[in-house]
């Protein structure tokens, strides 16, 4: 009979909020046991950040295995690249000697390209009170043209850079037009330099040929040989174009389905799905968030916790933890361990309060529904209970953690149905509490 080939299982780390869960870390406290760390959805909208004895570091675009000596760091497929923002980071990280034959890039990413920049700024703008709070860097736009068959991909760029392909500068000087018969014809802009534009897809071509795969053949042979393979979420589930509350949402799938399209695996490769929840909710941009704090507290958490989004700089809007939210993220994923992170932040409240259910016209209802008028409809029913008034920072132990703070801890478990694997208690590596070890 035949030999079936066995594959060492992949393992998945997936925000379960609205992103800025910190998922940095936990993919960096667990890239110490991995092989490769795969990224699988986004762009350079996203922003995770990384503290270890190597340095502290903002990534944007690489993952966060690139900080943990000897794993193999890789974007797929499914994420959107802009040329100059990656140049940017990979140099940073050069200077510091952590690129080093570690790094590659799915040939099939789309590029985001300076008109979609350009484009994401104009479209925002005509939003007008009804903006959706966009970054601003084109990763929508971007995806809007690989769906529509517009798009250009890394290998694009490469093969321009390699060869004279005429059929490719054909159809590449098709889409510069529309693009600025766009911009000119409905937002009365200036055109670019079609010339000017491909020059620089030369140029940017020939700088990314060193790390560019066919990086599913790469994923497939590394499962092969029985390698650990992380594979890194960006945002969250709850900002999932099919699942989030549309439209206010990202424009890719950071779910658990954005894991396969996004790195042409199947789900029988998945081993453990690992869903990450911070102690309390944040937001930002435009959109309904049930649980938000008013001004005056969610002003105090923020300045405790410095929550500041890494890619805009801007104030992330405070919630409490949303159990209802939280168990549709559990639904959708099906994580086999929650990881909770920034308990610490929750130090010095004397209350705490935790969404358990949602009422909408006198009806309790425990389920969720990403419909922005449902949600924006519905009331918050919440249990409050004793803070418990003194520090868990950088605590390593559950049996150490205060009483009420264990309490809330089975209180999120519960209401998530989901065991919880790990407690991070400060922003670097070592400052976690580990109940459940990746086997």
């Amino acid at each position: 009979m035949y030999e079936y080939e066995v594959h060492m299982p992949a393992y998945a780390v997936i925000g379960a909020q609205w992103g800025d869960e910190g998922k940095g870390k936990i993919v960096d406290l667990f890239a110490e046991r991995m092989d490769f760390v795969v990224r699988y959805a986004g762009g350079n909208n996203a922003g995770h950040t990384v503290k270890n004895s190597t340095g502290d570091f903002q990534l944007h675009l690489v993952p966060s295995g690139i900080c943990s000596p000897g794993v193999v760091s890789i974007i797929g497929n499914g994420v959107v690249i802009d040329p100059d923002a990656l140049f940017k980071e990979l140099d940073s990280l050069s200077d510091i000697g952590l690129i080093n034959d570690n790094f590659f890039l799915s040939d099939r990413a789309h590029v985001i390209m300076p008109y979609h920049i350009q484009i994401d700024m104009l479209e925002e703008e005509a939003r007008g009170n009804a903006s959706i709070g966009t970054t601003g860097r084109g990763v929508g736009p971007a995806y809007m043209d690989k769906i529509g068959r517009s798009g250009i991909q890394i290998g694009d760029l490469t093969r321009l850079a390699d060869v004279t392909d005429h059929d490719l500068m054909e159809r590449l000087s098709g889409i510069f037009d529309a693009k600025n018969q766009v911009i000119t014809k409905i937002y009365n802009k200036q055109s670019f330099d079609k010339e000017n534009l491909f020059n620089r897809c030369i140029e940017w071509g020939k700088k990314l040929a060193p790390y560019v795969k066919h990086t599913e053949q790469m994923i497939y042979e590394a499962l092969r040989d029985e390698k650990r393979i992380l594979l890194e979420g960006a945002q969250g589930t709850l900002l999932d174009v099919d699942h989030g509350s549309y439209p206010y949402v990202t424009s890719s799938s950071p779910s658990i389905g954005g894991t396969c399209t996004g790195l042409g695996i199947n789900t029988n490769e998945i081993k453990e799905v690992i869903g990450i929840y911070k102690a309390y909710c944040t937001r930002v941009g435009s959109g309904p968030m049930p649980t938000e704090m008013d001004a005056e507290t969610a002003n105090m958490l923020r300045e405790i916790a410095g929550e500041y989004g890494v890619t805009t700089g801007r104030a992330r809007r405070i919630g409490w933890f949303d159990g209802v939210a939280g168990k549709y993220s559990q639904a959708i994923n099906g994580f086999t361990s929650m990881v909770v992170t920034r308990l610490d932040i929750l130090d010095k409240f004397q209350k705490i309060k935790y969404c358990v259910g949602y009422e909408i016209d006198g009806e309790r209802l425990d389920y969720f529904i990403p419909n922005v008028s449902f949600l924006n409809r519905i009331k918050p029913v919440y249990k409050e209970i004793d803070g418990w008034n003194q520090s868990t920072y950088g605590e390593t132990k559950l049996e150490n953690l205060p009483k009420q703070a264990r309490r809330y801890l089975d209180e999120l478990e519960e209401l998530v149905n989901c065991k919880i694997g790990a407690v991070s208690t400060g922003p670097r590596r070592e400052e976690t509490i580990i109940l459940d070890q990746i086997n």
